[in-house]
C-alpha cells in the first residue's frame, strides 16, 4: 500500500475525512490543509482527486510514495 500526502488551500473541515477515504484532516497556520494516508493504487488516488476536484479546493502538492518513517 503506498501512501499519499495532498496539500490544498484553506482549511477544510474535519467533517469530510470520512467521505476522503478516512484520510487524516490536518490544518497548517499557513492556511493550508494536509491530507494524508495510506491508497491502495493509483486508480484510487485518482477518485481522490476527483472528491477534490468536485469540492472545489486548489490544490498546493500531492505526494505519492512510500509511507513516511517517524523518527523517535
Amino acid at each position: 500500500m503506498q501512501w499519499v500526502t495532498i496539500r490544498v488551500r484553506e482549511h477544510l473541515d474535519e467533517q469530510w475525512a470520512e467521505w476522503l477515504d478516512g484520510f487524516t484532516i490536518t490544518h497548517t497556520q499557513q492556511n493550508e490543509t494536509v491530507l494524508s494516508g495510506p491508497i491502495a493504487d493509483q486508480s484510487a488516488l485518482y477518485g481522490l482527486m476527483g472528491k477534490l476536484r468536485d469540492l472545489g479546493v486548489v490544490l498546493l502538492s500531492v505526494d505519492y510514495g512510500e509511507q513516511p518513517s517517524h523518527k523517535a
